[in-house]
């Protein structure tokens, strides 16, 4: 017998280890099933499961856990990423604590350190995720940095050099001076601030007493300023097209240029073009050949490229001694506060630079034209289609990879330099000596690049390397490309387009056939989570109180395309009551002694409301099975939460209660076949559930009878139709339960005290109502709280409350059962309280102010607090209404 209270923390644990020791997750490759695949995006090493993992990875193995209840052979290839800059950090965090740098180690030790840190602390996050459920096929997890997959990183770079398509420049980049690397704009944290806007004059050349006034937010980089740009539809200073002004403190003339960067519209009209220190003044710099003067070093101080007196100096500390100096020269027109954003590198907290530097680059633009005409022609098909939008946007814009970075962990660059410079890029080192020894006619002394790859360069080869490329493995054979891609907006440009351009080029074909793009996770209020604002909340914490089914449920039901989720523990504790009737439920069928029975023909059940749940169950397959084809989670979640906990539990059971608890005068053969009956919906809602809340339905199964397979190895339900009788039974029934709806609801709004046993009269019925009415009179006299059921054809007596069903108006007579007259004034006061509220909200959405400064989630808010407010006043009139 089941424990009258489930237990998750029990339960998980077990189930998970059997789950592993049976090899349940195991893909296939001899298989003749037709494959499916999802190719997991490796999470950090470094990490921890944090509400955003929670929910990409529910929705992946709920995906994984259905294809696979479909026969088909199911490939969820695990793995972690290397994390170049943030698993450098923790060690040498742990090596600071020694008094110990890296440098001190020298390269080879330390990044022995680091292997030895990832085999003792680097599996904290895939422990994590099998909390959680997932059942990727573990046997088969990889790791950036094992050693086939190294050996694809330096074949691909090989290959894009010779291509090419893999080049040295000197660019622009996210420079961090504290890490001394170039960093990706991922790891560029952009925040909201409030700084300064210097308005400083530049002598016009020539031009006694006349300036040109630009604004800058950086003085310091004024240093490094090669020209100043005007619209060359100015008219301000069309005239000044050519000339030059002098840059103050550097003491040297630089022209002004026509350029449509200028806004006329936006401060003077005129912008100080600095190109090594700025991306857009970059590109502008390169349209008119100007010079890239780089005015700072590695440590973001200012170097010798500068007038002598501010040379060595921090930018920070160089800013105020340049603004000192320029009001003493009278050069600073004005000082406005600006609202801004400023560029931080999310592991070392500090500014970011762009900064002139010799990197790696890779051609994206040529690489990006066959991703691109995959989506145009539907071969990748982004789920919203919203997103294709956005990335066709980035991918036409797109600029110069910078794939190098200046840290020690990570792919080091297969390029070594001979001693005049030239560059060798070769697999090996053997080979890059064979390559100098050809080019210069004898043995020369090579020195290897110190730089190692961007962590995005390795992780955009995941969907092939882990199958074994650049072999050809029966693998890479079968389960490239993949079905399903899912991930959040937010990498579609860093991971998901590098992962496209990556697979046409070496693979030519598509690395996926769908990617599914979900919300963001934010707090109960629609605010972004962050432990700033103290309303990060730990899926692990509430795995521990709720159980891991609740959060896993929960995140599926809020999981609506193109909507973010708003997520409180409140909702966990809502959806793990659904967990819990679902155990009750299945407690009350073994009770009352329904048990699987062997060779059951669900076809061929007699009674109608066997015939109603039958027909019930197959549909919520079917229609569940259809959300999850199309990424529709939250409507297999709503679906199925529907069907269980309201026609399965509230309507079936309760109907089926006389014949299951032995009442009198029960045929033998009825009890037999609605036990029967019970039992094969039960295990099919195991079956529908199972994807989602794979713990409680495993258990449940094991429990309600002995099996040799378990849950996670069953076949999907059947759907279909059913028979004319089966539609015949459904519409009888249906129309059992909106009677008995109609009913309870007026109970309900006209306060009629539960125990009380009213009257039911129907007029204008037809003879199938009649007939019904007559059929059903015990049931709905039970389930309706009524005393009596009579047809009439008397019009409504005073107080009594009406509803329509089908032809026929329902009649419950109220007068004596409550007080008419405080109904009606409760109603109407009732009434005027939520034509206030609605009031008071459009008046707030009404203010232009309140609509322009208000943040959007506020909004929203307010919006959805009106439509509750409309929606419940509705339902008061409808009741006020009813009375006659």
């Amino acid at each position: 017998m089941l424990e009258k209270n489930y237990n998750a923390a029990d339960v998980e644990e077990r189930l998970y280890r059997r789950w592993e020791s049976t090899n349940a997750f195991a893909c296939n490759p001899g298989s003749d099933a037709r494959p499916y695949t999802i190719m997991m995006p490796p999470p950090n090493v470094t990490g921890s499961l944090h509400m955003g993992h929670a929910l990409t990875f529910t929705l992946q193995d709920i995906l994984i856990r259905y294809y696979r209840m479909n026969g088909r052979d199911t490939l969820w290839q695990p793995g972690t990423d290397h994390a170049g800059i943030a698993t450098q950090m923790v060690v040498e965090r742990q090596l600071g604590e020694s008094g110990i740098s890296r440098h001190d180690l020298g390269r080879d030790s330390f990044i022995d350190r680091v292997w030895e840190w990832k085999a003792e602390s680097g599996g904290t996050i895939t422990r994590q995720l099998r909390s959680l459920g997932c059942s990727p096929d573990w046997g088969r997890e990889r790791f950036t940095m094992d050693e086939g997959l190294s050996d694809a990183v330096r074949k691909v770079f090989v290959k894009l050099h010779r291509d090419g398509l893999m080049y040295r420049d000197k660019r622009l980049v996210n420079w961090d001076p504290i890490l001394h690397t170039a960093i990706s704009d991922l790891e560029v944290e952009n925040r909201e601030t409030v700084g300064k806007m210097w308005h400083l004059r530049y002598p016009v050349l020539g031009e006694e007493g006349r300036f040109l006034v630009v604004a800058t937010t950086r003085p310091e980089t004024m240093l490094g300023d090669m020209a100043v740009a005007v619209n060359p539809e100015d008219e301000r200073y069309r005239d000044l097209i050519g000339k030059q002004v002098m840059l103050p403190l550097a003491g040297r003339p630089i022209p002004i240029i026509a350029d449509e960067y200028a806004d006329p519209e936006k401060g003077s009209g005129a912008v100080k073009i600095t190109p090594a220190h700025d991306f857009n003044d970059f590109e502008v710099g390169k349209r008119h050949n100007l010079e890239l003067l780089n005015i700072l070093d590695a440590d973001a101080r200012l170097n010798d490229a500068v007038p002598e007196a501010y040379r060595g100096l921090d930018r920070f500390v160089a800013r105020e001694r340049i603004l000192q100096d320029l009001e003493a020269l009278d050069l600073v027109e004005r000082i406005e506060e600006n609202p801004m954003v400023q560029p931080y590198g999310d592991r070392s907290g500090v500014i970011i630079e762009p900064w002139l530097t010799d990197q790696w680059f890779v051609d994206a633009k040529t690489l990006c034209e066959a991703p691109v005409r995959a989506v145009e022609e539907g071969r990748t098909r982004f789920v919203p289609k919203q997103w294709e939008k956005t990335f066709f946007e980035w991918m036409r814009n797109i600029q110069p990879w910078c794939v190098s970075r200046q840290i020690w962990w990570g792919h080091q660059i297969p390029a070594w330099y001979g001693p005049d410079g030239h560059i060798f890029v070769e697999e090996t080192e053997e080979e890059a000596i064979a390559a100098a020894r050809a080019h210069y006619g004898s043995d020369v002394s090579l020195t290897r690049d110190t730089d190692v790859l961007d962590t995005w360069f390795s992780s955009a080869l995941w969907p092939f390397s882990t199958l074994g490329w650049p072999e050809s493995t029966p693998e890479l054979a079968r389960y490239y490309p993949g079905d399903v891609l899912v991930t959040g907006f937010d990498i579609i440009f860093f991971w998901v387009a590098r992962m496209m351009m990556m697979g046409h080029y070496i693979m030519g074909d598509v690395p996926f056939r769908d990617v599914y793009i979900h919300a963001l996770v934010r707090d109960e209020k629609g605010q972004k989570m962050s432990k700033s604002k103290g309303n990060v909340i730990d899926p692990l914490e509430l795995t521990g109180t709720y159980g891991t089914d609740a959060l896993r449920f929960t995140l599926a039901a809020m999981a609506a395309p193109g909507r973010d989720i708003k997520m409180s523990e409140s909702r966990v504790a809502g959806y793990r009551n659904f967990v819990t009737k679902l155990w009750n439920a299945a407690r009350f069928c073994q009770m009352n002694e329904c048990v699987p029975v062997a060779g059951f023909d669900p076809d061929s059940v007699r009674l109608t409301f066997s015939r109603w749940i039958v027909a019930k169950t197959r549909q919520c397959a079917t229609q569940v099975g259809e959300a999850f084809h199309a990424y529709r989670f939250n409507d297999a979640a709503q679906i199925a939460y529907s069907f269980v906990w309201n026609t399965f539990c509230d309507w079936y059971l309760e109907m089926a209660k006389p014949l299951l608890q032995n009442a009198d005068g029960i045929d033998p053969a009825d009890r037999s076949e609605t036990r029967a009956v019970t039992a094969w919906a039960l295990d099919q809602i195991l079956h529908i559930l199972h994807p989602m809340v794979p713990f409680v339905t495993e258990e449940l199964w094991n429990e309600i009878a002995p099996r040799e397979r378990l849950l996670i190895s069953e076949p999907w339900p059947a759907g279909g139709s059913g028979s004319q009788a089966d539609a015949d039974a459904e519409d009888t029934m249906d129309w059992v339960v909106s009677l008995i709806t109609s009913v309870r609801s007026i109970r309900a709004e006209m306060n009629v005290p539960p125990g009380a046993q009213i009257p039911l009269l129907v007029r204008d019925a037809d003879a199938l109502t009649r007939e019904r009415l007559a059929t059903w009179d015990i049931l709905l006299k039970r389930l309706g709280r009524l005393s009596s059921i009579a047809i009439t054809e008397a019009p409504p007596a005073r107080g009594s409350a009406q509803a329509v069903l089908g032809e026929a108006t329902l009649v419950l007579p109220l007068e004596g059962v409550i007080d008419l007259d405080q109904e009606r004034a409760r109603l109407e006061k009732e009434i005027r309280r939520m034509t206030d509220e609605v009031a008071r909200i459009d008046k707030k959405l009404g203010n232009p102010g309140f609509v322009a400064k208000a943040p959007a989630e506020v909004i929203e808010e307010q919006r959805e607090k009106r439509a509750d407010y409309e929606s419940t006043r509705q339902k008061l009139e409808d009741a006020l209404a009813r009375i006659a």
